[in-house]
């Protein structure tokens, strides 16, 4: 997909998880609304960055996909309001980051990406790589300032 840069992280030292915003919290999948989550995502990506499907063609293939580990579903919440979430692939693979426009700039896409790194340094990962729109400068910007860098194709 020449559309798309691949990034990595490497996880050779411990990871320091940045302060969550004051307010938020973090809410096990098994807490969460799965239409709720649908919606942030939808509302994250509307200006571009990625894009997901209706519900169940999203939701199904996700939770029954062979690399899919409801503890590396992140999610941020304030109150019962889900405003951000990282989920990722056991293969060590970011698939969504998202925050809630409401909430961006405050922190929380670092806590959440820096909380995926955290857990697979302690499952004992290499590395995490994800892919990021060539469209999306300030998405590749903040990976770059999390210390990813460009890993080969997409």
């Amino acid at each position: 997909m020449g559309d798309h840069i691949r990034l990595r992280k490497l996880l050779d030292a411990p990871i320091q998880l940045p302060t969550l915003p004051a307010g938020v919290a973090i809410t096990p999948l098994w807490q969460a609304k799965p239409m709720a989550l649908h919606a942030l995502l939808r509302a994250a990506y509307v200006s571009g960055g990625g894009s997901v499907p209706d519900f169940d063609a999203w939701w199904w293939p996700l939770v029954e996909d062979e690399e899919f580990d409801p503890a590396l579903v992140i999610i941020a919440s304030a109150g019962i309001e889900p405003i951000g979430l990282i989920q990722c692939w056991t293969s060590s693979f970011v698939k969504d980051l998202v925050v809630a426009p409401n909430w961006r700039n405050r922190g929380l896409g670092a806590y959440l990406l820096n909380a995926a790194f955290s857990e697979f340094h302690r499952r004992g990962a290499p590395h995490i790589d994800l892919k990021v729109e060539l469209s999306n400068p300030a998405g590749q910007r903040f990976y770059h300032r999390h210390g990813m860098v460009a890993a080969g194709p997409a």
